[in-house]
């Protein structure tokens, strides 16, 4: 199922199951994956596109080997908050993907993820085909990490 709100996403999480993020890109799409307290993300890897069909079979194909009980997909929203054409891809991504699949989904604000993946690796003094490597799933990690950390300020009873 589909979930705007990151609250409904929460509720209906299976207990005891980690949490994956993607950042969709055209190209690639990043990977992340969470502990089952869902505190830490873990950048995974990253897919190269081909055709939904084959994308699909490859996450789901990562989603249960590694146990996964729900998906935040990094949204692209422009810088003014509004959606445009990115973001229309990805909720149609998240329809797609939830034909199939049961698991629970929602979106995340993604805006500036990649810039922070990018300014880590660069922090981390990595090589620029290194960077050119990894930062799709590196921005992946950055999305689910605001995810858990949200997740985690729910569980703990404060406002959103």
């Amino acid at each position: 199922m589909i979930h705007d709100d990151i609250a409904d996403f929460a509720a209906a999480l299976p207990r005891n199951r980690a949490i994956a993020g993607l950042d969709l890109g055209e190209k690639t799409i990043g990977v992340a994956v969470s502990d089952r307290l869902l505190s830490v993300a873990t950048p995974l890897e990253t897919i190269r596109r081909r055709k939904f069909g084959l994308d699909a079979a490859q996450l789901i194909d990562i989603l249960r080997a590694r146990d996964i009980g729900g998906l935040v997909l990094g949204l692209p929203r422009n810088m003014d908050g509004s959606e445009g054409p990115r973001c229309q891809s990805t909720r149609a991504f998240a329809r797609n993907f939830d034909r199939q699949t049961r698991i629970e989904i929602a979106f995340w604000d993604e805006r500036l993820s990649t810039v922070a993946a990018e300014r880590a690796l660069l922090e981390a003094d990595t090589t620029r085909k290194r960077r050119a490597e990894v930062i799709d799933h590196v921005a992946a990690g950055y999305i689910l990490q605001g995810a858990l950390d949200r997740l985690r300020h729910l569980r703990q009873g404060a406002p959103a």
